[in-house]
Formats: C-alpha cells, sequence, structure tokens
C-alpha cells in the first residue's frame, strides 16, 4: 500500500473516486456531500489531497479544503474503495492528510463533520474534539458543500446548529 500527496500524475483517478464516494453515500443511506471529477482534480492539482494506490490502483483518498481566509481546515471526501475496507486504511490516510496539514497551515483550527463512528474515533485519537457547530467555520461557503447531502434540509431547518453530522475541532 502506497499512500501519498496527490498530484497531477493521480488526475485519471479522479472520477473513480468521485463514483466511489456517490457509491458510498447510496449504499449506507447516510449524509455524504458528492464530489465532482473536477472537483477532486482541484484538489490534486493544488495537492492538497492524500491518495492511497496498490498495485498501481486507487484504494483511498481524502483532500484539504480551506475556510475562513486560513483558520480554519476540513478534512473533506474521506473514502477507501470496498475492496479495501476494513483494513485500518482510512486511519491511516487520515493521519497523512492530517499531517499534511498541520505543515501547510500549522496555525488553523482544523475540523470535520460526519455521521460514521469510524471517523470520529480516528478524530478523536487524533486529538479532535466534538463541537456544536457554532465552533466551526462561518464561512458559507463551507455550508454550501453539504446542499448535496442528502440531510440538508436538517441543517438548514435548524440555522445551521444541529444536523445528523457531529462536529469536531481539533485546536493547534
Amino acid at each position: 500500500m502506497e499512500i501519498v500527496i496527490a498530484g497531477p500524475k493521480h488526475i485519471h483517478f479522479a472520477k473513480e473516486i468521485s463514483e466511489c464516494i456517490d457509491d458510498s453515500a447510496k449504499v449506507r443511506g447516510t449524509g455524504i456531500a458528492r464530489r465532482s471529477p473536477e472537483y477532486i482534480i482541484e484538489k490534486m492539482k493544488l495537492k492538497r489531497a492524500v491518495i492511497a494506490l496498490y498495485n498501481y490502483k486507487f484504494a483511498g483518498f481524502c483532500y484539504i479544503e480551506v475556510w475562513g481566509e486560513g483558520k480554519y481546515v476540513a478534512h473533506s471526501g474521506l473514502i477507501v474503495s470496498p475492496n479495501h475496507r476494513g483494513k485500518g486504511l482510512a486511519k491511516l490516510i487520515k493521519r497523512k492528510v492530517f499531517n499534511l496539514s498541520k505543515k501547510i497551515f500549522p496555525d488553523a483550527k482544523i475540523f470535520g463533520i460526519t455521521t460514521g463512528m469510524a471517523v470520529m474515533k480516528i478524530n478523536y485519537e487524533l486529538g479532535y474534539k466534538p463541537v456544536p457547530f457554532s465552533k466551526l467555520t462561518d464561512d458559507t461557503e463551507f455550508w454550501k458543500g453539504c446542499q448535496t447531502c442528502k440531510n440538508y434540509d436538517i441543517l438548514t431547518r435548524t440555522e445551521k446548529t444541529m444536523c445528523l453530522c457531529t462536529g469536531m475541532l481539533c485546536e493547534p
């Protein structure tokens, strides 16, 4: 298994990654924001993504988002292909993207929102703490990313105070 910072040479995996995220949302029946291949390519070109490869094939992925003019960083799109689930790969990917975030944005608060218990556990082990959404970025562009989630109506009805996701924050 190879876990590396994704770059232009990995662009050919973007469609597969996008489809894997969509398929996972359907199978889990929970909210996962969808990401287009073009969006994923943008993150790869900026070298703000991590990709896991097994025998030169896509195995997992995660990318960095920057919010509030660099005061906040989020890890999004964490996905492991079905063939590689249950082996601890998500934890390795998350640690790599966490360390990359700290290197590029050392003063930023790192946060995430998730419905997955496995991701919550990984985040907790990295030093994240559960927080109310009010402690996360107030950058409206971040919350627009939730629009493709099937639970978006909950978020809007509660004026971004509650959802099925749990907000987690790691302060520098």
